[in-house]
């Protein structure tokens, strides 16, 4: 009896962990199409690229929490760091970077 009790409770607490996750987390496809994971990191969250030529890379750093961060996000290729804001809604990250917060780039990330 007490194993069924102990494997009731620790259902719901898993349960209980899965419904806390902050919605930022977990995979998406980049407009490349590579996959970008999104983890917690310190105190905020990480971007890091799991696909591409790019894999491995850390590629954003953000705090935030309910759907709307702000933090750093760089771009692989030409090696340069904006400031950047995203918002999830759903299945969808909207990432916008910034260049002195006067000439932005959007893009929009579909969870894998």
């Amino acid at each position: 009896m007490n194993r069924i009790i102990f494997a009731a409770a620790a259902l719901a607490a898993s349960a209980a962990i899965a419904y806390a996750q902050d919605p930022i987390v977990g995979n998406w496809k980049t407009e490349l199409g590579d996959t970008a994971a999104i983890a917690p990191c310190g105190s905020g969250y990480c971007i890091t690229l799991k696909s591409g030529k790019h894999a491995g890379e850390q590629v954003g750093n953000f705090n935030g929490k309910d759907g709307s961060y702000e933090g750093k996000i760089t771009d692989p290729d030409a090696k340069k760091t904006y400031d950047g804001s995203l918002t999830v809604s759903g299945n969808a990250l909207k990432m916008k970077g910034c260049v002195l917060k006067v000439v932005c780039e959007s893009q929009t990330w579909p969870r894998l």
